[in-house]
């Protein structure tokens, strides 16, 4: 009887236990199941937006009592497999774009270079009227413009400057580059250069050039049309040249700024087209990539006096040279050097006696001194320094040339000339 007892009790207790272990079982799957659907349905989409922007999270586990389990693993593994695949399959994405990209650019660049130098031709024919003069000049401007484009989605994607120079100076560097840029007129170019004489080496001109236009059109851009853009040029003491360029716009975001500093550091080995937006915003791309192949440092900070944003190239000593004035003169649009203003002298008369004895007594008669014309010794000063130079003038002056050569001419001798 008792043995009967005991079997029966352990036939219970032996359900009991088969029992729950179903229920675990059952438990157990169910939640594997939603682990599943919250793999397909959550995080495998969190991840393709994490991908793209790293502010948004993945979330982890729905349950944290799989948490260990061989499961879990498993479940973990598979997002981490889909990153490495879809970052490897956008790098080759990319890498194709860029090569595409770059083939085009590279033949946009050499055709835009022929139509430069033909406008250039065309603008050396002194029997052009003032009207087709003018004409050839804003052509010149648009191309060089349009050639600024293709140059910089060209370095973006692994091309170089294409363009080389010779040893330029700083001062020209900078107003050329200027002169790329749609609303040049509100830029603003002061040297404060020791030496008018310094230069960037050949083989950094253009690289420096790029990066300024970059610079200085970002300022344009988020800056009113009646605000300037004030460029300045320093010698610092350890020999390097300093281009900083400060705007009056509406600043930056912090995370703008974040972003812009990574980019121009140069330290992003790869910079992928896919993450500079839609359309690509390319110029701060382009600086980082010419700073890591050139050595030069770029800085961006809201620190601008303006309330403006306030960047600064720096050309390292390495990459200056010293130019011969007398055997390659500067160009007449570059900035001269401020000079600091100096107090004239009074000069002294020769004839005058160093020290002469006041009369003195009752007879004493007022004396006539010579005095010397302050206007001479301006005249002078003015004689012996540069004159500043207008492009302004210098534009008026080369229309009235034209129009004295075009006035001689007979409307027949005109039209047969065009």
């Amino acid at each position: 009887m008792q043995a009967a007892e005991g079997r029966a009790r352990t036939e219970v207790q032996n359900r009991q236990a088969a029992e729950a272990r179903t229920n675990e079982l059952h438990t157990r799957e169910a939640e594997l199941l939603d682990e599943v659907r919250h793999l397909v349905s959550d995080r495998l989409p969190a991840l393709a937006l994490h991908l793209i922007s790293s502010h948004h999270p993945v979330p982890g586990l729905l349950h944290k009592s799989l948490a260990g389990s061989e499961a879990a693993q498993l479940l973990d593994a598979l997002p981490e497999a889909v990153s490495g695949i879809v970052l490897k399959e956008r790098r080759r994405i990319d890498a194709a774009a860029r090569a595409a990209l770059r083939g085009a650019t590279q033949e946009s660049q050499a055709l835009s270079y022929r139509l430069q130098t033909n406008i250039v031709g065309l603008q050396h024919e002194f029997s052009a009227p003032p009207r087709l003069t003018q004409s050839l000049l804003e052509s010149d401007h648009i191309n060089e413009q349009n050639l600024r484009l293709t140059q910089r989605s060209a370095i973006v994607c692994g091309g170089w400057p294409g363009h080389v120079r010779k040893d330029t100076y700083v001062s020209e560097v900078v107003s050329g580059a200027s002169s790329r840029l749609r609303g040049f007129d509100r830029i603003n170019i002061v040297s404060r250069l020791g030496l008018s004489n310094i230069g960037v080496v050949g083989r950094a001109a253009e690289p420096v050039a790029v990066i300024c236009a970059e610079l200085m059109a970002n300022a344009l851009e988020h800056s009113r049309d009646d605000l300037m853009v004030d460029v300045g040029l320093v010698q610092t003491g350890n020999g390097s040249v300093c281009i900083t360029i400060d705007d009056a716009g509406k600043g930056m975001t912090s995370e703008a700024l974040a972003r812009g500093r990574s980019l121009i550091s140069g330290e992003q080995q790869e910079v992928l087209l896919l993450e500079l937006g839609d359309p690509p915003s390319m110029g701060f791309a382009a600086i980082g990539r010419l700073v890591a192949d050139y050595g030069l440092h770029v800085s961006i900070d809201t620190s601008s006096p303006y309330g403006g944003v306030r960047a600064v190239v720096s050309v390292p000593e390495n990459l200056l040279t010293s130019i011969d004035e007398n055997a390659t003169p500067p160009s007449v649009m570059a900035p001269q050097p401020a000079v600091a203003p100096q107090a004239h002298k009074r000069p002294v008369a020769a004839d005058s006696p160093a020290h002469s004895p006041a009369p003195t007594g009752a007879a004493a008669l007022p004396q006539r001194r010579r005095r010397f014309s302050a206007t001479a010794t301006n005249d002078d000063a003015a004689a012996a320094a540069p004159r500043p130079l207008n492009p302004e003038d210098t534009g008026a002056m080369w229309s009235d040339f034209q129009s004295g050569l075009t006035g001689d001419r007979s409307v027949t001798d005109s039209e047969s000339t065009l």
